[in-house]
């Protein structure tokens, strides 16, 4: 493996196409908020066999990288201004696998105008493990967050549910029953997150609160519904499926407790007292709002369902 600083010159810095990067041969980047605008900033550190599989391809790495953190900025309604990256390569990875994700990131610098702004970059011992800081600008005072709730808000979603968890069993070969299309298509929905920059962004003014549906939909939206100080309930039969997903659930109903509390879809969840509009995206209408104890329920067939997993914990 090449040194550091070939590493960094090599195939890092052509990412680096805003100014104020300085081609990534400073200590920092230099940067300024436009007036009237405030920053967002989010980070998320993706390791190997956690969040993606061993064999995973270096595209696909970068896309769940990437992704998932446009994702939070959409959550808030944030343009995307750049993003820093450490990686920490284990001492054998191959020159070839460090060009092809530093390429894989182009087409994301490139469509969302994402520049990146600097970072680090380790050898270690261990697994791959990449850390990125994403940071984003709204206009003052406008930025979606949690806390925003009112009883009466009805609780929408952007795009299909269930989709990420189902691929990853997809994935990992676990759907065997399922067409080999519909295995395509649910593993592609779990490698490749298509964040809801734009749907973000049309949020801000319409929204109440909102999230991304990283961790799984009950556990996100007990989020919202812990920092609003609200109780959420969802109708499970509302919730949008993709055909895929209802497939696999024809094939065996247990997996709702995957579709509702398995996580990596990156759709967005909100509320808000009339249905939005001049969004990017599908929406569904899948709960309501309730001025009770801050909690989730979810209500199926007209009765109170219980679920196994309500969302991803790393430290369970």
């Amino acid at each position: 493996m090449a040194d550091e600083f070939d590493i960094i010159r090599t195939y890092f810095a052509p990412l680096a196409t805003t100014p104020g990067a300085l081609g990534l041969t400073d200590d920092a980047a230099i940067f300024a908020a436009q007036p009237g605008f405030e920053h967002v900033v989010t980070t998320d550190a993706i390791v190997q066999g956690v969040h993606f599989l061993d064999d995973e391809t270096p595209a696909n790495i970068a896309a769940k990288l990437v992704g998932s953190n446009l994702s939070d900025l959409a959550s808030m309604g944030a343009i995307p201004v750049g993003f820093t990256l450490a990686c920490a390569w284990p001492k054998a990875t191959p020159d070839a696998f460090i060009k092809d994700f530093a390429a894989s990131l182009k087409p994301w610098v490139e469509d969302y105008q994402f520049p990146l702004l600097g970072g680090d970059t380790v050898s270690t011992p261990g697994p791959l493990v990449f850390s990125l800081t994403a940071i984003g600008a709204v206009k003052t005072g406008t930025a979606l967050t949690r806390g925003g709730a009112k009883p009466g808000d009805t609780v929408y979603v952007t795009g299909t549910i269930g989709d990420g968890a189902l691929g990853l069993d997809a994935a990992r070969g676990a759907l065997e029953d399922l067409t080999q299309e519909d295995q395509a298509f649910l593993a592609d929905r779990y490698r490749v997150p298509k964040p809801r920059v734009q749907a973000g962004q049309g949020l801000i003014g319409q929204a109440h609160a909102a999230i991304d549906i990283s961790d799984g939909l009950i556990q996100d939206l007990g989020h919202i519904a812990d920092v609003s100080g609200v109780h959420i309930e969802i109708n499970a039969d509302a919730v949008p499926l993709s055909s895929a997903a209802k497939s696999a659930l024809a094939l065996d109903h247990s997996l709702i407790n995957r579709v509702l509390g398995g996580g990596d879809d990156y759709e967005l969840a909100f509320t808000a007292d009339a249905p939005p509009t001049g969004l990017d995206v599908p929406i569904t209408a899948i709960g309501r709002v309730r001025a009770e104890t801050a909690s989730v329920q979810v209500i199926k067939d007209g009765v109170p369902l219980k679920l196994q997993t309500l969302g991803f914990q790393h430290f369970a």
